[in-house]
Formats: C-alpha cells, structure tokens, sequence
C-alpha cells in the first residue's frame, strides 16, 4: 500500500503533464469541429445569448430559433440565416484561438513561461463557458408539460447542452494546475539564477 501511495506521490509531475496532454486533445477537437457548419449551428444559442460574445453576431437573440439546424441536417434557408448572423466567421475564429490555447497549455511541459499562459487562458475560457449557465435557457430542461406532481425542468436539470457546460468545472481547475506547476518551476529557475 505505502509502494502504490508513494508511487502515485512521485508521479505528480507526470501527472500534470497528463492535464497538459488532455486539455490540448480536448482544446484541439473541439477548436478544430469549429470549422464544421453544425458545430458552428451548434454553439449559436451559447454566443447569442452571452454578454461577452452575442455583439459578433448580427441578430439578437431569441431569433436564432427560428433557424436551428438539428444536428446532422442541413437546412438551406437556416445557413443563409447563419451566414448573414456571422456564425460560420465567427465559429473559426474561435476554433483557432481555442486550438492555440491548447497549443500552449501543451508546450508547458518544455516551456513554463508559455505554458503559464496556456493554463491562464484555459482557465479564463473555462470561466466564460461556465457563463453560459446563467445566461442560455437551452442549458436546462424545458417545460414540456410533463405529467406528475413534480415535472423535472428549468434548474437544477442540465440538458444535454448543460451537462457539456458544467464539465469546464474540471477545464477550470486543470487550466489552474497547469499554470501553477509553471509558476512554481518559473519560480525555482529565477531561485536559482539569483543563487
């Protein structure tokens, strides 16, 4: 047992490394499915809805419900809409800052300064999807008028869009442990040089 514990307890480095490798898989995926036309449907109620991002948008929500494209469809005269909304524009720009964010996260295994960064901003972008719960209806269940005393809607039940949200808790805490690992290694090379 002690082995099993001290082994886990020298591996920590390894293991933020491990977060390192993770956010830039995640970061890198999804940052690249930006470039698809339903992944850019898909994140327009997030953006239409969000002080930090419905003005790259041209029409105000709750527009946008009117031209949703059901994942997997392609609806002509709803990416005409998305088209003249800025969707598609806006979805790769975000794509290439999300894939550069993971870019750097992941060369904080060789090089603190830009990993800090990288944790910095993972985290930061952790914070503004987890916005999303306060500021999009979609994250929770609708009222679909369900039978029974207690219908299951609105809060504390996470859709489908809600239950991808809350899961920026963890990208949130990783994206810390990444920069504070940098810190703490930018930190000793500065004790060192000063030594």
């Amino acid at each position: 047992m002690c082995k099993a514990l001290s082994l886990l307890a020298n591996s920590q480095n390894l293991f933020v490394n491990l977060a390192r490798v993770a956010i830039f898989i995640v970061m890198i995926w999804i940052g690249g499915l930006k470039a698809f036309q339903y992944e850019a449907d898909g994140i327009v109620p997030f953006v239409a809805n969000s002080p930090f991002f419905s003005y790259f948008y041209k029409y105000e929500a709750p527009e946008y419900k009117n031209y949703k494209n059901p994942e997997g469809k392609v609806v002509a005269k709803n990416i005409e809409w998305n088209k003249l909304n800025h969707t598609y524009i806006f979805s790769y720009a975000l794509g290439v800052v999300i894939c550069l964010i993971g870019i750097l996260t992941l060369l904080g295994i060789w090089f603190p300064k830009i990993g800090l960064v990288g944790g910095l901003l993972t985290a930061g972008m952790a914070i503004v999807t987890l916005s999303f719960l306060i500021t999009t209806p979609e994250v929770y269940v609708p009222n679909l008028g369900g039978d029974g005393p207690t219908p299951n809607f609105g809060f504390p039940y996470l859709s489908g869009a809600g239950r991808l949200v809350i899961k920026d808790v963890i990208m949130f805490s990783a994206g810390l442990i990444c920069a504070s690992n940098c810190a703490s290694r930018i930190l000793s090379c500065c004790a060192c040089k000063a030594k």
